[in-house]
């Protein structure tokens, strides 16, 4: 597992990074302001993948803590532990990105309208879902009690996807199925760039973490083994 992570690892890197470069300068010297919104409406291009990303490494989470519970293999913990600590550092972005843009958009920072509420909540969710690990009396309980979290906490994910469409709230629809005006065809392929980029980070950074995991639990393996021979 090791070596195939490595190698991955060792094309993502240069991969990503250009991509980075790339988006940055689309996003502010390509793109023109939206008329309605202006310079601010650039933003858009953060916060949704951020939002992507997060709903994704909610879901690696999810599917992590099933088959932890159904394998007893600790490979599927520690990938779904990695991915909630990158869940909630890209819900925070969203969270941080989505007041910058309100406050001239909508004359207000925050509102407790269904989706920014929802997406509070899932970002607690997580938060509590760290925290709990930490409080276990060992390995085996933080493990199973974290996959049980785990799988609860994604619930919120498909409530905030349909709650704009549920509660008619002020958050504006990013796709719209039919009828309206979308996305320029610039502003498009820019936005589709953006949410490519930030997915490979995501992958990236869940290998980097996800090694990292793997090492600690060989270290801790090593250490019980010490002190059983010591004992």
């Amino acid at each position: 597992m090791e070596g195939p992570l490595r190698r991955l690892e060792a094309v993502l890197f240069p991969a990503t990074t250009i991509l980075m470069v790339v988006c940055l300068y689309r996003v502010f010297l390509v793109v023109p302001n939206e008329v309605t919104m202006g310079v601010v409406q650039r933003i858009f291009y953060f916060h949704v993948p951020s939002a992507w990303v997060s709903f994704l490494a909610f879901f690696v989470v999810f599917l992590g803590s099933i088959l932890f519970l159904w394998t007893r293999k600790a490979f599927w913990d520690v990938l779904a532990h990695a991915a909630a600590e990158l869940g909630v550092v890209f819900c925070g972005i969203v969270l941080l990105t989505g007041p910058i843009w309100a406050r001239p958009v909508w004359g207000t920072w925050w509102t407790w309208e269904a989706r920014l509420t929802t997406t509070l909540v899932l970002e607690l969710v997580y938060v509590a879902y760290l925290l709990l690990r930490g409080q276990a009396q060992n390995r085996a309980q933080e493990a199973r009690l974290a996959a049980v979290l785990g799988i609860v906490g994604f619930l919120d994910v498909p409530i905030i996807y349909f709650s704009v469409k549920l509660w008619r709230g002020h958050h504006p629809i990013v796709f719209k199925t039919g009828g309206g005006q979308g996305l320029a065809p610039v502003m498009l392929v820019t936005f589709m760039l953006c949410m490519l980029t930030f997915t490979l980070l995501f992958v990236l950074l869940l290998i980097q973490r996800l090694r990292l995991g793997m090492l600690r639990d060989e270290l801790a393996g090593l250490r019980e083994r010490e002190q059983l021979l010591e004992g």
